[in-house]
C-alpha cells in the first residue's frame, strides 16, 4: 500500500506539471492571436486564475538518497540549468545540448550524440531522481519545439505582411 501510495503521489506530482504547461500553451497559443481583445483577456483571466489556484496544491514525494546520490542530483540539476540560462543567447546550441542530455536519460538509440558526462552523472542519481531529470528535459524539449513553432509561425505572418504591402505599393 506504501508504494501504490507513493505512486499516486508521483502521478499527482506529473499531473500538475502538465496542467501548467496546458494552461501556458494556452496563454501562449498563436490562436490567442487571432480572437478579439475582449475574448483574450477573458481567456488570460481563466487561465491566471487557473494557474494560481493549480500552484496551491503541493504534492510531494521525497527520495530517500545517500550522498552520492544527492551530489549526483545537485550537479545533473546545476548542468541542466547552465544550460537553460544561456537558452536566449544561443537557442539552436541549447536545444541540441538538450538533445544530447536527453539521449543520456533514454535507453532508446537516440538521434544524436549522447552527452557522456552527463551521463554517468545521472546514473550516479537515484532511480526517482532519474526520471525527474528524464521528464524535465523532456518538458524543456518539448516548450522549445512549441517555442520555435510560435516563432516560425510570427516569422512567416511577417513576410506574408511585407508581401502584401509591396503587391499594394507596386
Amino acid at each position: 500500500r506504501v508504494e501504490a501510495f507513493r505512486d499516486a503521489a508521483s502521478a499527482m506530482e506529473q499531473e500538475k506539471e502538465i496542467l501548467l504547461e496546458m494552461i501556458h500553451n494556452i496563454q501562449n497559443s498563436q490562436d490567442m492571436r487571432h480572437i478579439s481583445e475582449g475574448e483574450r483577456e477573458e481567456l488570460n483571466l481563466t487561465a491566471n486564475r487557473l494557474m494560481g489556484r493549480t500552484l496551491t496544491v503541493e504534492v510531494s514525494v521525497e527520495t530517500i538518497r545517500n550522498a552520492q546520490q544527492q551530489e549526483s542530483l545537485l550537479y545533473a540539476t546545476k548542468m541542466i540549468d547552465e544550460i537553460v540560462n544561456k537558452l536566449l543567447d544561443d537557442l539552436e546550441d541549447a536545444k541540441v545540448r538538450l538533445m544530447s542530455l536527453y539521449g543520456a536519460c533514454t535507453s532508446d538509440v537516440p538521434a544524436g550524440p549522447i552527452d557522456q558526462k552527463f551521463q554517468s552523472v545521472v546514473i550516479g542519481c537515484a532511480i526517482e531522481d532519474q526520471k525527474k531529470i528524464k521528464r524535465r528535459l523532456e518538458t524543456l524539449l518539448r516548450n522549445l519545439e512549441n517555442s520555435e513553432k510560435s516563432i516560425t509561425l510570427l516569422e512567416h505572418q511577417k513576410s506574408s505582411v511585407r508581401q502584401s504591402c509591396n503587391s499594394k505599393q507596386d
